[in-house]
């Protein structure tokens, strides 16, 4: 007896913002407590809640199997969008660590994340789900939602 090979709908958000996500990034950012590790050459992709929804909702009605990044269309390096959200959170500027710093008081994984993630690219979401990002950048976004 052979099988049919699984196929499947895989969606990969970008990091979700807005009423009801992330208010402890926030209250982090506020405190200062989320710094800018080294560089701040790690390259975000985020996503506004209702963007998330309005995605799936999308991919439910007309998507075929694959997998599809669904972010809003301006990838960022941490040394653009964390000040960027502080500011709009009434926050002082993120303070700044050197990478042996940033190990220690963070570890191995955050210090990856602040300098060494890629961002994703929304254009096969946009092309085969027929969607748009309502907050189609993250700075308009964020100075909405905080």
């Amino acid at each position: 007896m052979t099988s049919a090979p699984l196929e499947g709908l895989v969606l990969r958000y970008g990091g979700l913002y807005g009423p009801g996500a992330s208010q402890e990034m926030v209250t982090m950012v506020r405190r200062r407590r989320v710094p800018i590790i080294g560089a701040g050459t790690g390259v975000w992709s985020f996503l506004h809640i209702t963007d998330a929804a309005g995605a799936t909702v999308a991919a439910v009605e007309r998507g075929a199997p694959g997998l599809y990044n669904v972010a809003d269309d301006e990838p960022a390096p941490v040394a653009q969008w964390l000040p960027a959200l502080a500011a709009a959170a009434g926050a002082k500027p993120p303070l700044r660590l050197p990478l042996w710093l940033g190990r220690l008081a963070a570890g191995d994984a955050a210090v990856s994340m602040m300098t060494q993630v890629r961002g994703a690219s929304n254009a096969k979401a946009k092309r085969e789900l027929s969607w748009k990002p309502a907050w189609p950048t993250w700075r308009d976004g964020f100075r909405d939602w905080v």
